[in-house]
């Protein structure tokens, strides 16, 4: 699978998935101070699951309607890398058939999928 790893995500995560023989863009590493908008674009325009911490991605796609090929939004009160993978590697064991072209909000206990409507043409209704 394909993931954009936001910078505040963190390096460990980025590196975890790597070690699963994902395919990682890390954005700290590869295109540092990228802005939310730029790494919703190139998420999509690149078939990347975009993982973040930062709940303006949900703006980005809920109120301005960008398109995107999935987001992950991590929403935790432990905001430690262990805590992010350990909660990352639950969604991947239990809903990796889901994570394309949805909008999941996870958080400790709880995980929410937002599944996107498509138009005929495949984009975001």
């Amino acid at each position: 699978m394909r993931f954009l790893v936001d910078e505040c995500t963190g390096p460990a995560v980025a590196k975890w998935l790597r070690s699963l023989h994902h395919d990682v863009f890390f954005v700290y590493d590869e295109a540092r101070g990228l802005d939310d908008e730029s790494i919703i674009e190139k998420a999509n325009r690149e078939n990347y699951v975009l993982v973040t911490n930062d709940k303006d991605f949900g703006e980005l796609v809920f109120h301005r309607r960008k398109t995107h090929k999935g987001v992950i939004l991590l929403r935790l009160e432990d905001e430690r890398s262990e805590n992010k993978i350990g909660v990352l590697n639950r969604v991947l064991d239990s809903h990796s058939d889901k994570l394309v072209n949805n909008f999941i909000i996870v958080t400790e206990r709880t995980m929410r999928i937002v599944e996107e409507k498509r138009d005929k043409l495949g984009g975001n209704v």
